[in-house]
């Protein structure tokens, strides 16, 4: 009598089975909901032989199609957990969990292009991740993107302000703007570029240097074509840091040192004039001297050597502060003192001054007048050491210009 009833049950379930075969789409979803009654056994292993038979075609046709796709070996993986979720999805849906799970979502779409792409951008990280170094990365971190570059100012209008230029990435391809130009890249172009290197460390208002001549004096005067030694005092800026200026001009940011100070060297530039009354502005292509001050301070000073002298003349001499990369010092507020000095004096034939010069100038004459040798020490700064400073590249003077004869070193 048992065996008669576990047969007559054997008949029921395989009667099921045929029906789920066997019955049209739209009858579907009533025949799961019987087959659901007998158990998980029972329907595990009848959706199992399903899933080989249709389902199982279905997700390997979802498989190759992963393969075919970008995801390669990454979609293999994802497609296979995929198809795998599309079996279980069977176990409830006979076909619906196949073509939803297995071909359309799992293998096309998500398991292909989707996965995919995301692929390839974990392969982008996780190159920039094996260098280790953000230095070397070419991707802009997104802990130095600066958000006030997206602001244009005029929030705050001013009278004559103009807006100021945006970016919502730091301006990485701002030369991509000015295509006519090429990139400076460490070069002294004198027709004119674009830099791309950022500006680098900015010190505090307590680290801004200054720099004040101590020979010549304002106002002074020296004997024509007669070696004498330029000496300037500088304070707040670390000398003697300078890169060469033929392969690496302009080509990295300001640095500073532990204490905060500007790493860099300053120069001197002389420029004749027609009389120290002289108000129309010079012409910076042309200059009587120019020398970089590349050594380190001696004692605060820095020095260099003006071998032969100036012709007779009136002349300006400058500074130039500059960090390592011989950009201009900057500096972290607007308002500030001059970062470098200026100070106007006469070269005459006899090294005294003219008979209209004066009598500031005299008066500064006589106090110098016995300055005016290769080796002789500034009065007021008997300690001072002169200082002979390597040489840095200096632009000629142009031709045809009725320009001063250049010194140059």
């Amino acid at each position: 009598m048992l065996c008669q009833k576990f047969q007559l049950v054997l008949i029921t379930v395989a009667l099921s089975l045929f029906a789920v075969h066997a019955a049209p789409a739209a009858q579907g979803d009533a025949v799961e909901l019987t087959a659901r009654g007998f158990g998980n056994g029972f329907r595990g292993n009848n959706f199992n032989r399903g899933n080989n038979n249709k389902g199982g075609n279905n997700n390997n046709k979802g498989g190759n199609n992963n393969n075919n796709n970008k995801g390669g070996n990454n979609n293999n993986n994802k497609g296979g957990n995929n198809n795998q979720g599309g079996n279980q999805l069977n176990n409830g849906n006979s076909t619906g969990g196949n073509n939803n799970g297995g071909n359309n979502n799992g293998g096309n779409n998500n398991g292909g292009n989707n996965n995919g792409g995301n692929n390839n951008g974990g392969n982008n990280n996780n190159n920039n991740n094996n260098n280790n170094n953000p230095q070397d990365s070419r991707v802009l971190s997104p802990q130095v993107i600066a958000a006030g570059f997206e602001q244009n100012g005029q929030e705050t209008p001013t009278a004559g302000q103009v807006a100021s230029l945006t970016s919502s990435n730091n301006f990485i391809n701002f030369c991509l703007t000015v295509p006519n130009l090429p990139l400076t890249n460490g070069k002294q172009i004198s027709t004119g570029s674009c830099n791309p290197a950022p500006m680098g460390i900015i010190p505090s208002t307590a680290n801004m240097p200054s720099a004040k001549f101590i020979f010549p004096p304002n106002g002074g005067t020296i004997q024509a074509n007669t070696n004498f030694t330029v000496q300037m005092a500088i304070q707040g800026m670390q000398t003697g840091f300078f890169v060469n200026a033929d392969a690496n001009y302009f080509a990295a940011p300001q640095q500073v040192n532990a204490q905060g100070q500007v790493q860099g060297h300053s120069h001197v530039v002389i420029e004749a004039l027609s009389s120290l009354t002289q108000t129309t502005p010079t012409d910076p292509t042309k200059f009587a001297f120019f020398k970089g001050l590349n050594n380190p301070a001696t004692n605060g000073v820095l020095s260099a050597a003006v071998a032969g002298g100036l012709p007779a003349g009136t002349y300006k001499i400058s500074s130039i502060n500059t960090a390592a990369n011989h950009q201009p010092v900057l500096v972290p507020v607007a308002q500030h003192g001059s970062l470098d000095d200026v100070v106007y004096f006469t070269v005459t034939n006899n090294g005294q001054p003219a008979a209209n010069s004066g009598a500031a100038a005299g008066s500064a004459s006589n106090s110098t007048a016995a300055a005016n040798t290769p080796s002789s020490t500034p009065a007021g700064n008997a300690n001072a050491k002169t200082v002979s400073s390597s040489s840095s590249k200096a632009a000629p003077t142009p031709a045809g210009k009725g320009s001063s004869p250049g010194k140059k070193n």
